[in-house]
């Protein structure tokens, strides 16, 4: 759970719900995203950023990008 306010997914409305629909994996919105719900258009370029810099052009390899990833939440101690 977030330590700071934000929107329900069941309760989304407008933008924030058509950012719901397109952003929903298997289990719902990352909470990274979700807690950009009080400002929809942070969270899709929250989203938009996070797609390029695993997605987008280069050197790394995706596994490469992921063990990063990884490792810098370990280093946080991010629990996901």
């Amino acid at each position: 759970m977030a330590h700071i306010e934000y929107v329900p997914p069941t309760d989304a409305q407008g933008r924030l719900a058509d950012l719901r629909d397109r952003l929903a994996g298997e289990h719902g919105v990352d909470n990274i995203l979700w807690v950009h719900g009080l400002n929809p258009p942070s969270m899709d370029h929250h989203a938009l950023l996070y797609a390029h810099l695993m997605r987008g052009p280069s050197p790394l390899s995706r596994v490469q990008r992921e063990m990063i990833a990884v490792t810098v939440s370990a280093a946080n101690d991010c629990f996901y």
